[in-house]
């Protein structure tokens, strides 16, 4: 029966070397990436705002279309 720690201990010592060969932001790049990804977030959150504020005053005039 083979050994299933053997498995185990061979994925992560190829995890290890993979991440060793990959490059890591700086300080600076690490920022600007966290900049764009907040305001893209903050960009993303005002569209579905305005979206969901006009798709509630559409069914807003439906319902009293229907009502009245």
């Amino acid at each position: 029966m083979a050994n299933p720690f053997r498995s185990i201990r061979l994925f992560y010592s190829e995890t290890l070397q993979e991440l060793k060969k990959s490059s890591w932001p700086d300080r600076k790049e690490l920022r600007n990436m966290t900049l764009v990804t907040i305001f893209a977030m903050v960009l993303l959150a005002l569209a579905i705002v305005m979206a969901d504020f006009a798709l509630y005053n559409l069914v807003q005039l439906f319902t009293e279309l229907a009502i009245s």
